[in-house]
């Protein structure tokens, strides 16, 4: 009797059986060596010449309580890059190489009708391929930030506070979300576009525009809206840059790895005068920018919406 009235056993979710095919595909692969081995080379550059730099200046610099943080956000002597900005810059590369032929490369090679005659839903490919993407570069982005924080401490000969590795944590949680932006753009072009080389130049032409020429062109649109040199043209620069994830992200970085740092808005020199300088926890920093934070969380989870729907109503040819 009890036989009869168990419940059947419910089939394990589908997006799972893909997401851990598509794992192993993306460990295996070649774009994953190239692409770690170009963030990896450059992220640990940037900190053993940042440590460099601050074993330089140690004896003015040993009283400041986030010299851990100074790693990730000193630059590299005669150029404006730290390893916040390498990541800012190619991280998305890495999110367009796990995405731009992630559906296209299944048309391509004619294998998406027998991937969908299996007995899982429609969904469970588009699912399975989007998880499976940003847990390896979760993976990736992780196993990076130990390495250069292993660099930083043999470096430098200091251990991090449990304040700075709470920094880096949450930094480490909005780097994998910001690819992730990436990832669902390059996952949507694969899909709505049905070819890989078109996927793929579409989304680096965005990543160019977006990333590398954003900071320029945002300057151009402000000047020619506003008079040049005063608040308002200041203001209504920080007003569009918020349209680029890239100028976002380099917002919530300077917050989470800069404690000094009290406000994003425009600061006026009358203002600064008899500032007492001050660091901020840890939870006054993720507020200064919960907007920015919640707004690449919305800008991914639309893209990949946009993705699943039309994956959905697609039609899928033997």
């Amino acid at each position: 009797m009890n036989a009869l009235t168990e419940a059947p056993a419910r089939p394990p979710a589908g997006w799972r059986a893909v997401a851990r095919k598509e794992i192993a595909d993306h460990l295996r692969s070649a774009r994953l060596l190239v692409v770690a081995a170009l963030l990896a080379l450059t992220g640990i550059a940037a900190v053993y010449a940042a440590g460099g730099r601050i074993r330089d200046v140690a004896a003015q610099a040993s009283d400041d309580p986030s010299l851990f943080l100074k790693l990730f956000t000193v630059a590299i002597e005669n150029t404006p890059f730290a390893f916040v900005n390498f990541v800012a810059l190619i991280g998305p590369l890495l999110g367009i190489a796990f995405g731009f032929d992630a559906i296209s490369s299944e048309r391509a090679q004619r294998t998406l009708p027998r991937l969908l005659a299996q007995p899982i839903h429609r969904d469970d490919v588009v699912n399975g391929k989007f998880v499976a993407g940003l847990a390896v570069i979760g993976m990736l982005l992780t196993a990076l930030m130990a390495i250069v924080a292993a660099v930083g401490m043999v470096r430098l000969g200091v251990v991090p506070r449990a304040e700075d590795i709470g920094r880096l944590l949450v930094y480490l949680l909005v780097s994998i979300v910001y690819i992730g932006v990436w990832l669902a753009f390059a996952l949507m072009l694969s899909i709505l576009l049905q070819r890989a080389a078109t996927a793929a130049l579409t989304a680096i032409g965005a990543w160019l525009v977006l990333s590398l020429l954003a900071g320029l062109l945002v300057q151009i649109a402000a000047g020619l809206l506003a008079e040049p040199g005063s608040v308002a043209e200041a203001e209504l620069q920080q007003a569009l840059g918020r349209a680029s994830p890239a100028l976002v992200y380099e917002e919530v970085t300077a917050a989470l790895l800069t404690p000094e740092l009290r406000t994003l808005g425009v600061i006026l020199p009358e203002q600064t005068f008899r500032a007492v300088p001050t660091q901020l926890p840890l939870g006054e920093s993720m507020l200064l920018v919960w907007p920015q934070m919640a707004g690449l969380v919305a800008l991914t989870v639309v893209l990949f919406a946009v993705a699943y729907v039309s994956f959905l109503r697609q039609e899928v040819r033997v």
